[in-house]
């Protein structure tokens, strides 16, 4: 079995500019083209995982939660941040439950223990069992324990990361908002890898809105760490604001976005950064 990841961008399904505010009719399209695909194969493995958008990182901004969290302040902080970003996965668990998609919710932060913004470990003996019998695991962006920082912010990247590391994930597919990485001159990057990835740091910038855990460049470093670790991972970057892309590549079409993948060159990733 080689599992897809797919993770649906903050910024695709909430408004990151105001607080607490959910895409309910985006989220429906991208439910209702995860459940054809499933419909199509219902043995297709797969993850989904979403960002918190403007319900975890607006609260994760005020209280700097990415940081650290020692004092009491911090500590509420960081309940209230995993409050919102449980309610905003309440949310698209019951949107994907309603176009047909068997969900099962796993939280993150229950079990997750990191390491100065790293993810040491987590259990995943209830995403075995899912998969194992038909369901679909969802995870989302949520808080974590940590050994240097007391507390922190865990991405979707992040608990992707370390799935990747544990499971055997073939594809990772990254929807947001946007057709792909843009180069300098407006038009996508079809294709980052190994070998190419310095020409286009300039052209990664930030991400509007709210967030707390980076942008486009931060995504882009991530991504290729991980193709570099695991060479036969892809991972690809798609408009999630139209169905095409994400249909295409669940039924093993030919990618529409930017493609990620190792290549035959190793770099300094530090030059990215």
């Amino acid at each position: 079995m080689t599992l897809t990841l797919i993770k649906l961008g903050g910024s695709l399904i909430t408004d990151k500019r105001t607080e607490k505010s959910f895409r309910a009719d985006q989220s429906r399209q991208i439910a209702t083209e995860i459940a054809a695909a499933l419909s199509a194969d219902p043995t297709l493995p797969l993850i989904i995982g979403h960002g918190s958008g403007s319900f975890g990182h607006v609260t994760a901004q005020k209280y700097g939660t990415l940081n650290g969290v020692h004092t009491r302040e911090q500590w509420r902080g960081f309940a209230e941040v995993a409050t919102v970003a449980a309610e905003l996965n309440y949310l698209m668990a019951e949107t994907l439950q309603a176009a047909g998609i068997p969900i099962l919710r796993v939280q993150p932060s229950a079990s997750a223990q990191s390491y100065n913004g790293v993810i040491q470990r987590m259990e995943l003996s209830p995403i075995h069992a899912a998969l194992a019998n038909g369901l679909v695991p969802l995870v989302y962006g949520d808080v974590s324990l940590d050994d240097v920082r007391g507390g922190t912010i865990i991405s979707t990247e992040a608990v992707f990361t370390y799935l990747v590391h544990q499971l055997p994930v073939k594809r990772v597919l990254l929807l947001g908002e946007v057709a792909g990485v843009y180069d300098q001159q407006g038009q996508v990057i079809p294709e980052i890898t190994l070998n190419n990835a310095e020409q286009y740091r300039a052209s990664l910038g930030g991400s509007e809105g709210t967030d707390v855990t980076g942008g486009m460049l931060t995504k882009v470093t991530d991504m290729l760490a991980l193709v570099e670790r695991f060479p036969e991972l892809q991972v690809y970057i798609i408009d999630g604001t139209r169905p095409e892309p994400l249909r295409a590549l669940l039924q093993g079409g030919d990618s529409i976005g930017t493609l990620i993948q190792a290549g035959n060159q190793i770099i300094n990733r530090e030059d990215l950064t």
